[in-house]
């Protein structure tokens, strides 16, 4: 074959490994937010009024719902379902004395007896959807309470996670790129794939933005695709602060994209270049400067940055990341394709020289490099808190991930740049055979451009990823002391003297397993007639919860489905009956996350 046919079969390989893992990316994103959506409730719900499976003597005037962040909702956020699963009428849920993370509605004062589910879906300050549901009752417990579909069209998820993609790799392109092609090389002026790379992130960045616009309305309402075209569900939409960002993102993407224009159309003569040179000089780059720091601030006022704790300062940090992030990938693309990469036959005769692009972007990117070491050492430990939390959730592990694929491209970079240094200021002529190093350079830059995606297509996952420290919830383990009184029990054999030891998994809200293990002085397991609990708040601001135990082999109890309401610091009530006339109580303190 042909040299240059060889150099076309390697770039068509370059380029198809991109795309393959630019839709990796995707696909890894779509499957995340598809398959384990429920786990990306980044707010959660702290308590509610009425209590779940709470039974009430009389129906309650309105049922209160108390987030541990700021949410937002529309007429169709709660809703009240009786046992057949029908909708009953209720009022337009609002916040409670104007506190943005609470949420009341008016219920009906003619309840009949039974079992009544609240379903509940509202979008977190941090622009995701949160749903869930509770039960109550009047008089006696229904024998059966109704399902609840709380989930939206699975369509929906998908197209959104598809909009924030295209968005989040096209700001890369977008400003990166027009960074490289009007700044750092100024021949990309005149590149026709350059100028392509940099449009097509303009392009990327507004049909994801559009896309998200459209489809958070179905998604925060839990309709189908076709609420898109809802005119009261984009108004919602854009009463939110996402919405509001979604917009504002717009408006600077056509104010960027102008800009760009003008800087990469040609200079004008001498003669006439007054106003125009100063346009060029001043007018542009301030423009540009302003307009990338409000594009990121696009994402970081409506995401995980403004949501938690020190949002002062995790706000220009994770801006200050995504813009170092942008910087670096987005012109990394323009260098391997523009620069790096050879022409082919349509330009026989061309030579590129390595001045001043390289040494330029070289500079650049250990600038960036740096930002983002800082700035992420910084969020990883704002967003994970504890290193169990690392291993322990799928925040820390896609965090991991992005860790090492991150190190891989420092490496990387870190020999182009030693290749720089060495060789940034010979002209090498990349149509004809290309030297060893030159080769050995090409491939270090499309694995970085490999790998930059990679990280790009990880950091969109963990966007739509509850983080570490709200979602790690390591098991409850107490062991207390059985007490003294416990002296109907044969000394001997009995627990008087053991202990109590517990272990409550997930110790979260929800459904829990309990196992809890009855030992006697000498630490072996004792076997007792029989062990019931409650559930009690520390407090005691709600009435206790029974708790179902079963015996799972002497000594060893288990409680498979203990229900625990909200977080917060919980006691178990474990009535120990030790003797066919005597019970002795032992009270196990933990807290629930």
């Amino acid at each position: 074959m042909h040299p240059a046919g060889h150099r076309r079969v390697r770039l068509i390989a370059r380029l198809a490994m991109v795309a393959f893992l630019v839709a990796g990316g995707l696909v890894a994103d779509l499957v995340s937010v598809v398959a384990t959506h429920p786990a990306h409730a980044h707010a959660y719900l702290l308590e509610t009024s009425p209590v779940d499976g709470e039974v009430l003597a009389s129906p309650p005037a309105e049922a209160r719902l108390r987030f541990n962040e700021a949410v937002s909702f529309n007429q169709r956020s709660i809703q009240l379902l009786d046992v057949t699963a029908k909708k009953l009428a209720i009022g337009t849920p609002g916040h409670v004395d104007g506190k943005a993370n609470t949420a009341r509605v008016s219920l009906p004062t003619d309840l009949a007896e039974g079992t009544y589910v609240l379903a509940w879906r509202v979008t977190s300050a941090d622009s995701h959807v949160v749903s869930g549901a509770f039960s109550f009752s009047i008089g006696h417990p229904s024998a059966l309470a109704a399902p609840v579909e709380q989930d939206a069209d699975p369509a929906v998820p998908v197209v959104d996670a598809v909009g924030r993609g295209l968005a989040f790799l096209g700001v890369a392109l977008a400003l990166g790129g027009a960074l490289f092609v009007a700044v750092l090389w100024p021949a990309g002026r005149d590149d026709r794939r350059a100028r392509r790379i940099v449009w097509s992130g303009f392009a990327a960045l507004t049909a994801g933005t559009v896309v998200v616009l459209l489809v958070q309305g179905p998604y925060a309402a839990g309709t189908s695709l076709t609420g898109v075209f809802d005119p009261e569900l984009l108004s919602t939409t854009l009463s939110t602060r996402l919405g509001q960002a979604l917009l504002v993102r717009l408006v600077i993407v056509l104010a960027l994209g102008v800009a760009f224009g003008v800087a990469v159309r040609p200079a004008p003569p001498p003669a006439g270049a007054g106003a125009a040179g100063l346009t060029r000089r001043i007018v542009l780059p301030a423009v540009a400067a302003a307009g990338a720091v409000a594009l990121t601030l696009t994402w970081t006022l409506a995401d995980h940055a403004q949501t938690g704790v020190q949002t002062w300062l995790a706000v220009p940090a994770t801006s200050l990341h995504l813009l170092a992030m942008a910087l670096w990938l987005g012109g990394l693309i323009p260098l391997a394709a523009g620069v790096l990469i050879p022409a082919g036959r349509r330009e026989p005769t061309r030579a590129i020289s390595l001045e001043p692009a390289l040494p330029r972007f070289s500079q650049l990117a250990q600038i960036c490099f740096a930002v983002i070491a800082v700035t992420g050492v910084y969020l990883s430990w704002r967003q994970v808190g504890t290193w169990g939390a690392l291993g322990g959730t799928d925040f820390g592990r896609l965090l991991l991930g992005k860790l090492a694929a991150v190190l891989a491209v420092v490496g990387l970079a870190a020999g182009a740049r030693r290749f720089v240094r060495r060789h940034s200021r010979e002209p090498l002529g990349l149509d004809t055979a290309p030297s060893a190093a030159v080769r050995r350079l090409r491939r270090s830059v499309v694995t970085e451009v490999v790998l930059g995606v990679a990280v790009v297509s990880i950091t969109a996952v963990l966007v739509d990823t509850a983080p570490a420290r709200t979602s790690y919830a390591p098991p409850a383990h107490t062991k207390v002391p059985v007490p003294a009184a416990a002296d109907g029990a044969d000394p001997a054999t009995g627990p008087r003297g053991g202990s109590v030891e517990v272990k409550i998994e997930p110790a979260r809200p929800g459904s829990n397993v309990a196992d809890i293990y009855i030992t006697g002085r000498d630490g072996s397991l004792v076997a007792v007639p029989e062990v019931s609990g409650e559930l009690e708040s520390r407090d005691r601001s709600v009435p206790a919860f029974p708790v179902k135990i079963s015996a799972a082999e002497p000594g060893h109890y288990v409680a498979n489905s203990m229900s625990i309401p909200y977080p917060g610091a919980w006691v178990l009530r474990l009535d120990i009956r030790v003797s066919d006339f005597d019970e002795t109580p032992v009270r196990v303190p933990f807290t629930a996350r």
